[in-house]
C-alpha cells in the first residue's frame, strides 16, 4: 500500500510503498476513506527530536481517520466487512480507571508510550489502517468518511471544551473563539447547536473570518492591536468563556484581556505560548486551563451531531501524493477549514 511515513523527526513525511497490514487476533483493518491533517502533526514533524518522547520514528502519520472495515482478525465480534466507521485515535494503557471509561485522553500511563495512531503508531495517511481494538470504531452511517474523519479530533476536541462550560452559556452570555481553523470553525457550529450564547470569532485571516460568519458566529474580529476593544464591543462587555484554538502568547493575552471574573479561559491550541500569571494577572476566579482531545463516548455524541446535520466540517480534499503539499499549505495558513487526504 502507499503511505505517508515520517522516517525521522525534523523532516517531511515520504510517500512510500509499505506492506498491507494484516489483522491479528482481536484486530481490524480499515480501508481509509479520509484522513485529516492537523497542526499537531507539524509539531511532531518539525519540532520533535529523538529522545523527546518515549516513542520515535518511523511511523505513518494521520490521527483523524474514517473509512470502511476491510478485514477482521480472529476473535473480533460486532463489526462486519464494509461497515463505515470513524476511528478513535488515542491509545491508553487500557487498564487504568480513565481508560475503562473510554477516556484515554486522561490515561494515567498515557505518556509512557505512543499516545495514539499517527503518533508513534502507524496512522491513516495510507490506503489501509490497522486498528488494534475494535471498540475504537464508531459507526458513521451515511456520513462521507472524508467528512467524518476530522470529527475524530477537530470535532471531538472543541466538543469536549464546550461541554465543560455549558452551564455558563446562558442566553445573556458570550463566547470568544480565537482561531477559526480546522477546530475553531467546528467549535462555532457546536456552540450554535448546544447553546444560545453570543459567539465572537477572532482570526488574522479574512477568509477565516468569512468562514466564521458562514458557520454561525454573530461577529468576526480581525486579530491585531485593536482586537481586544473590538471583541468587547461585539460581545457587549467581557466574555464568559474564551476558547483559544491557537495557544500563542498574544492570543492567551487577548483572552486574558476580554474574560470576565469567574469566566473560563481554555487553551486548546498547542502553540506553546507563555503567560505570566500571578494573583492579580487575571480577573478574580478566572479558570485558566487547557483541554485535551476527548473521550470515546464523546466521539459518539459528535458523530450524532453530524448525522443530524448540526455540524459539518469544511474540508479541502487532497490525494495521498499531495499530502506533503497540504501540510505546507496548512503551515502557511492557506487552508480553509480542514485538509483531508483521500487515498
Amino acid at each position: 500500500m502507499r503511505a505517508l511515513q515520517l522516517k525521522r523527526f525534523q523532516s517531511d513525511p515520504e510517500l512510500l510503498d509499505l506492506p498491507d497490514p494484516e489483522p491479528g487476533p482481536g484486530q481490524v483493518v480499515i480501508k481509509v476513506g479520509g484522513a485529516g491533517l492537523c497542526h499537531s502533526d507539524l509539531h511532531v514533524m518539525h519540532e520533535f527530536q529523538d529522545g523527546m518522547a518515549p516513542w520515535g520514528t518511523p511511523f505513518v502519520l494521520g490521527h483523524e481517520n474514517a473509512g470502511w472495515v476491510h478485514a477482521i482478525g480472529p476473535g473480533v465480534h460486532g463489526v462486519e466487512e464494509g461497515l463505515p466507521v470513524a476511528v478513535y485515535g488515542l491509545y491508553g494503557c487500557g487498564r487504568c480507571k480513565p481508560c475503562a471509561a473510554g477516556a484515554e485522553n486522561f490515561c494515567i500511563h498515557g505518556m509512557e508510550g505512543p499516545p495514539g495512531i499517527g503518533f508513534g503508531l502507524d496512522g491513516g495517511l495510507a490506503e489501509y489502517l490497522l486498528v488494534h481494538d475494535p471498540r475504537r470504531l464508531v459507526p458513521i452511517g451515511d456520513l462521507d468518511p472524508a467528512m467524518a474523519a476530522p470529527l475524530t479530533d477537530a470535532g471531538l476536541t472543541p466538543y469536549r471544551a464546550v461541554k465543560r462550560v455549558l452551564p455558563k452559556l446562558t442566553p445573556d452570555s458570550s463566547v470568544v473563539v480565537i482561531g477559526v481553523g480546522g477546530l475553531g470553525h467546528i467549535a462555532i457550529q457546536i456552540l450554535e447547536a448546544l447553546s444560545v450564547a453570543k459567539v465572537v470569532a477572532v482570526d488574522a485571516r479574512e477568509s477565516a473570518l468569512d468562514l466564521a460568519m458562514e458557520v454561525g458566529a454573530e461577529a468576526a474580529v480581525a486579530a491585531g492591536d485593536e482586537a481586544a476593544s473590538a471583541v468587547l464591543d461585539a460581545a457587549g462587555g467581557k466574555a464568559d468563556v474564551v476558547l483559544d484554538f491557537v495557544g500563542a502568547g498574544p492570543t492567551i493575552s487577548l483572552g486574558a484581556t476580554v474574560i470576565r471574573p469567574a469566566g473560563d479561559l481554555i487553551i486548546i491550541g498547542a502553540a506553546a505560548g507563555n503567560y505570566t500569571w500571578n494573583f492579580y494577572a487575571l480577573p478574580y476566579e478566572v479558570n485558566l486551563t487547557t483541554s485535551f482531545w476527548g473521550t470515546l463516548p464523546e466521539l459518539y455524541e459528535v458523530i450524532a451531531l453530524a448525522q443530524r446535520g448540526l455540524i459539518t466540517p469544511h474540508i479541502e480534499r487532497f490525494p495521498l501524493d499531495q499530502g506533503v503539499h497540504a501540510y505546507q499549505l496548512m503551515e502557511k495558513g492557506q487552508l480553509s477549514g480542514r485538509a483531508v487526504v483521500v487515498p
